[in-house]
Order: C-alpha cells, then structure tokens, then sequence
C-alpha cells in the first residue's frame, strides 16, 4: 500500500512528523461497491481498532427523513459495513445500528425511505432510534469549548453510548453551518438531543468538544465515508448530487474529513473545527501528515462551494446576523415551534417536489439511481 499525495503535499525530510494517520480511499463501481467497501475497511484497518469482543454502535447518518442523493447513508454504504462485519465474524447481536432525530426529521420513517430497513433486515440487524432509548446526564472530564455553556443544567447523550465502540456512516457533501460534514458532525446527531439546534451559533467550538466526548466515551472509533455521489452546494440537505464513485474509511475521524474536504476543493486547515482539532492533538487535520493508502487520489478536485440553504440561511441570521436581538425569542422559547414548521414546509412542500424532484429524477438516471431502486 503506497502512500499517495500529490508532489506539493510532499513532507520535507527534514520537516518534523510526530504525528501521521492513515486515511483508505477506493474507487467504486455499482456492481462491485459491496465488496469494495468490505476491501476498504481491511486497508484501513479496521480490525486492528474494532474488537469483535465489544458492543459496536452503527451510527447511521440521516439528514432528511425523505430520500436524496448524498444527502443520507446511502444503502449500499449500510450493505457494504453490515456484510463485511458480519462476514468477518462479528456477531448479529453485538452490532446496533442508531440514529437520532433532529425537530425536522422522524428516524424510523427515515430508515424505511433511505433503504436500510431491508437491508438490516436481511442482515439479521435491528435498527434502533436513539428517542426510543435511556438518556442521561452525563459529566466530562474533558474542558468543553461550549457545550456546558449551552446546557448548563448537563449533557444528555444516550445511555447506550458509554463503553461501546462505535463506527459512523457519513457521506461527503457540503454544510451551510460547517463549510463541510463528515465523520465528526456525524457525532453532533448521535450525542445531542433533538435540541442540539442550539448548538449551531458555535457550530465549530461543539464539533471539537464533541471530539472530545467521544474521546471519553468509546473505547475505539471507525469511520466508512460514502462518496459514490458527492453533495455539492447547499448542504446538508438541498445540494447538487455529483457521481464521484470514491468511498474512505479511517480510524482518525478528523483525517478523512479533511481528506474529504480536500477531495471537495477546500483547504482543510481553513476550516475552523478541523483546525481547532488538529491544533488540540484530537486528529489530524493536515493533509502533509496523512497517508493516503488505496487509490491514487492526487489530483482529485471536485471544485465544489458550500452555500447557504434558505433555512440556513435565516437560523444564521436569527444566532449572528440582524435578527440576533430576536434569538432568545424566536429560537429558546415556547414560540420556537415556527422554526421546524418553516423548515418543513420550505424543504418538504416546496423544495423536494420541484427543485429536489428534478435532480433526483436525473440521479435515477444513473447507475447508482438504478442500484438504488434495486434496494
């Protein structure tokens, strides 16, 4: 497996390297992306982190509850991790696929619209949705950037989450909040409650404490990154879906989201969380310090540009812009119900018939579109 980055990434030799991570990429087909994904996770190495002996969470990434190209674990991401694993000899019971639900999405609707439902069943798997599951306060020992100080009265994250070792599903797209999202924003919908829109004024500052979370929380952390369709523009939901055929796996949850921020065409350490991170020793952030192991990626740039979503457009207004007199009000009270009925009504009765509609019509097209109509 040679290491691959492109001649002006290239590590001076007498440059110092005390830290490194390791980051797989593969190129993909439809008809071969099962079986890529399960050789994926071997030039990861993902057993050397992942013990068959411990309980392992599935963390599942649903940002709509309707289905879009890119926008969600993609099917054949979730068939890929669950036959590899259980091919491998990780037991049925031992591994626990999860996702939570955010005031605008529903997860078990989501499960069936995204495709997964047969698939875990097939697999012999039951998904579970984190509302349905114990919470509980619980106290870091870590220095949080923020979190403490959006919930004064303690952290709730899911009592199923202490002391299991978990593996996260992301896609590559674009965020209106993060500039990009992967594996650490990933976290955001899996630790936080459905409040956790509270934490968008410092988007940044909880991605890096969610790092830290984790950190105390799971025994071992894996990442599987869909990159077979690439959402490009106003993420993470009304994007461009673009056909790229890459998926990534690494141990360094902040290594192959600067690897996938790359891949997008941003400078990895411009991007305020995974510099942050990079900065408190949570991963590695510079691409200089990763090794590329796989498919020669070099001169891969998708050229893409974030933008901003209509809805994301006024949260961002209403926590830092002209409406910010009017945040207490608007977003911390009881009248806070307008937000997700606006964001409904923008992204599911006007947005996803017409415009959303149109694209995934085009996605159909495609051979991805016609794997996933086989699932």
């Amino acid at each position: 497996m040679a290491t691959l980055l492109a001649d002006s990434q290239q590590v001076s030799a007498t440059e110092p390297r005390s830290r490194t991570a390791r980051v797989a990429v593969v190129r993909t087909t439809p008809a071969t992306v099962v079986e890529d994904y399960g050789r994926l996770m071997d030039l990861a190495g993902y057993r050397d982190v992942l013990s068959q002996d411990r309980d392992t969470l599935l963390k599942l990434n649903l940002s709509w509850t309707k289905y879009f190209p890119s926008c969600s674990s993609q099917p054949w991401q979730v068939d890929g991790v669950a036959t590899k694993m259980l091919r491998d000899g990780f037991a049925r019971e031992r591994l626990i696929p999860i996702e939570n639900k955010t005031v605008v999405t529903n997860p078990r609707q989501g499960c069936r619209n995204n495709r997964w439902e047969p698939i875990l069943d097939r697999h012999g798997l039951t998904f579970t949705p984190l509302p349905e599951v114990e919470w509980q306060v619980y106290r870091f020992k870590s220095p949080l950037l923020k979190l403490n100080e959006i919930f004064p009265d303690g952290i709730q994250i899911p009592a199923i989450y202490p002391g299991r070792q978990i593996l996260h599903l992301p896609t590559v797209k674009t965020h209106g909040h993060a500039v990009m999202t992967g594996s650490v924003k990933n976290s955001f919908g899996g630790l936080l409650r459905e409040v956790r829109h509270y934490a968008h004024k410092y988007m940044h500052e909880v991605l890096v404490d969610l790092l830290y979370m984790q950190r105390e929380l799971h025994p071992a952390v894996f990442t599987v990154m869909d990159g077979t369709i690439a959402g490009d523009g106003a993420g993470p939901r009304t994007m461009v879906p673009r056909v790229k055929n890459l998926i990534l796996a690494a141990t360094d949850s902040v290594a192959i989201d600067a690897i996938a921020a790359q891949l997008m065409g941003f400078e990895p350490l411009s991007i305020p969380f995974l510099r942050m991170a990079h900065e408190r020793g949570l991963g590695i952030a510079d691409p200089r310090q990763i090794e590329l192991v796989g498919d020669d990626i070099s001169h891969e740039n998708f050229g893409f540009k974030t933008r901003r979503s209509l809805v994301i457009w006024g949260d961002q207004a209403i926590r830092k812009g002209f409406l910010r007199p009017l945040e207490r009000v608007l977003l911390h009270s009881p009248l806070m119900v307008w937000a997700p009925v606006a964001s409904n009504v923008y992204h599911d009765l006007f947005w996803y018939p017409t415009i959303g509609q149109s694209r995934i019509r085009s996605f159909m097209k495609t051979e991805w579109g016609q794997l996933f109509r086989k699932y």
